[in-house]
């Protein structure tokens, strides 16, 4: 066999073996992984499985989902249960602010949904934001601002100089390690407060289960800042905790009512929230007579 012939083989071989372990490290998370990047803060990963686009940090836990043929619509269990909110204000026809982007499940559903609704998103990696953009479909939307900052600081400057701005706040600030640490004081629940409108609501995303540290926490600061008239609602099967937080000017609400209207949300957008409003009661006893009418 010729040289030229040999080199033809080492070179097929070559090939295949560049090709396949290529392969190999494309697939990740139990599906393919379509971009991979690193930021100061770490890696960034999107990964399709099935038609399931997610986000990841660098490990397996979810940052965000996205239903490829169905981008608009919440895919993961705790996003759904932050639209609890709408038992209490089923019509955001309001300033909101959402300090998180991640791949933007929120924002889409909240600008889909409500064509009056003006949005302000505070994301603290730039990274994130061009790849919400890029790989989950994030709008460029006149309704839609997008500020690269810390939000924990972003929302104590607004607090200070435009106070009572939004109608509903929500708070979805992750990295990796769990909560971002700058949101972890009193003080930026007493800022989230001061930016809402005296009948606004705030709604964060809390994780570890009723009994962890973290969550109890978190919890008492939130309850401080609100004068305890908060509701908890946990996600069923998961470790994330959703707590509703409500501002003076709120009424006290009717549970008849809001079961009626429960079932006229779950209609409109096929998410349970007869099933939430059931938790909430069950899971509130020593809040409930600041929220609902005896």
């Amino acid at each position: 066999m010729s040289y030229r012939v040999n080199a033809k083989i080492r070179k097929f071989v070559y090939n295949a073996l560049f090709y396949f372990k290529n392969r190999l490290f494309m697939y990740k998370y139990d599906g393919l992984l379509i971009h991979e990047s690193h930021d100061d803060d770490g890696i960034l990963e999107v990964v399709d499985c099935a038609g399931i686009r997610t986000l990841h940090f660098g490990s397996a836990a979810l940052q965000s989902s996205m239903a490829l043929a169905r981008p608009e619509q919440l895919q993961l269990a705790y996003t759904r249960a932050m639209t609890s909110y709408l038992l209490f204000k089923p019509d955001l026809l309001d300033e909101a602010l959402l300090l998180g982007l991640g791949g933007g499940s929120l924002a889409k559903h909240l600008l889909h949904h409500f064509p009056d609704c003006r949005l302000q998103v505070v994301e603290y990696r730039k990274s994130v934001v061009k790849i919400a953009r890029s790989y989950f479909g994030l709008p460029l939307d006149p309704r839609l601002k997008v500020i690269v900052g810390e939000g924990a600081q972003a929302v104590r400057q607004r607090a200070e100089t435009q106070p009572e701005s939004f109608g509903v706040v929500f708070v979805d600030a992750f990295d990796h390690e769990g909560m971002a640490q700058p949101l972890r004081n009193q003080a930026f629940f007493d800022a989230c407060r001061q930016l809402l409108k005296p009948d606004g609501m705030m709604v964060i995303n809390l994780w570890g289960g009723l009994q962890a540290p973290d969550f109890i926490e978190c919890a008492n600061w939130l309850g401080t800042a609100f004068g305890w008239r908060v509701l908890f609602l946990p996600v069923k099967d998961r470790s994330n905790i959703i707590g509703l937080a409500f501002n003076s000017e709120m009424p006290l609400f009717d549970f008849k009512t809001l079961k009626q209207q429960a079932a006229e949300l779950e209609h409109l957008y096929q998410i349970d929230y007869p099933v939430f409003l059931q938790d909430i009661k069950r899971h509130n006893t020593s809040t409930f007579k600041h929220i609902f009418k005896s």
